[in-house]
């Protein structure tokens, strides 16, 4: 077959020598139908928000479960610093109170029994770990 120039019009392969027109993603003649990208904006945005919000929510509870986790923290931290001179027993509620020179002692007197500044009721869970009553 020659290699005589084919017109612009028609959709010919030179390196398969073929028409293939039928096999092109875009429209190749002027009688066609117009081929129009579909508009995903209100769908991308709607996405958007979604993804945000989710992502949102998520952050809200880390940072909230992580606050919960800094004040469990602090409270251990500063009965395990208080004066004590007994053995705590698990499941027991112990009473944290300030003394007059600054620092804290824990008590097994309640708080309705005594006069000394009362800061919380504390209990010692399996896990030998705090928990405010």
């Amino acid at each position: 077959m020659s290699k005589e120039k084919k017109p612009d019009a028609v959709v010919y392969n030179t390196k398969t020598e073929t028409y293939d027109a039928a096999l092109k993603p875009y429209a190749t003649s002027v009688g066609a139908p117009v081929i129009t990208p579909t508009d995903t904006t209100a769908w991308k945005n709607r996405s958007i928000n979604k993804v945000n919000h989710k992502i949102k929510t998520k952050y809200l509870e880390l940072k909230a479960a992580y606050e919960a986790m800094m004040d469990e923290f602090e409270y251990n931290n500063l009965i395990l610093n208080a004066d004590f001179s007994f053995e705590p027993i698990i499941g027991e509620t112990y009473h944290l109170y300030l003394h007059k020179k600054g620092n804290h002692f824990l008590s097994l007197i309640a708080p309705e029994q005594c006069n000394f500044n009362f800061v919380g009721s504390y209990m010692l869970n399996a896990d030998q770990i705090w928990e405010k009553v």
